[in-house]
């Protein structure tokens, strides 16, 4: 990595196979991300806070798996954010398999710590709640295409269909967002 400029977050999961700093560095970049999108999720900050570091815990012993090729950084993460959470309603509970199998400890946390992480989703922008409430198909286009400035023949090669189809998934995600920002007081 270039001393220079910034590395990309998916240079940080290449280094991080090897370097402990990067997976640290691309941890800070995305935790306030992922914590909202468990508040947002569960409505709690104990419940988010056990599956931000499950996630992250997961991301960690996959690393050496993450391809770039299949899409970007944030994706993956989220993916494997969106995979705990779905299994974690399936079964009524939040998994800590990953957690345990690193060594890492039971988070502590006290009423002060919940509070303040609850709040940091509630202080969060007002459009990733919005890009939150979208159906999937819609909020992977508008993430890859307006957050991650991909092209349509691009995002349509991943999602497996048409750039038309993509474009559609994007305009109608954008529209729902605007009207429920008009909606809001």
């Amino acid at each position: 990595m270039s001393p220079d400029r910034e590395p990309s977050d998916e240079q940080l999961l290449a280094a991080a196979v090897g370097d402990e700093d990067a997976f640290a560095e691309f941890y800070a970049r995305f935790e306030r991300r992922v914590v909202a999108f468990f508040v947002r999720a569960v409505g709690h900050g104990d419940l988010a806070a056990d599956l931000t570091a499950e996630t992250f815990a997961a991301a960690l012993e996959s690393v050496e798996r993450f391809d770039p090729e299949l899409g970007d950084a944030g994706a993956w993460l989220f993916g494997i954010a969106r995979n705990l959470l779905s299994r974690s309603r399936e079964r009524g509970r939040v998994e800590d398999r990953a957690r345990r199998r690193m060594g890492m400890g039971v988070l502590v946390l006290d009423d002060r710590d919940i509070e303040r992480i609850e709040a940091s989703a509630d202080s969060g922008n007002g459009a990733l709640t919005l890009l939150q409430d979208l159906p999937d198909e819609q909020r992977d286009a508008v993430v890859a295409r307006v957050l991650h400035e991909r092209d349509y023949q691009d995002i349509a090669g991943e999602l497996q269909c048409s750039p038309s189809v993509v474009r559609k998934r994007v305009s109608r995600g954008l529209a729902a967002m605007r009207n429920r920002m008009k909606e809001r007081p």
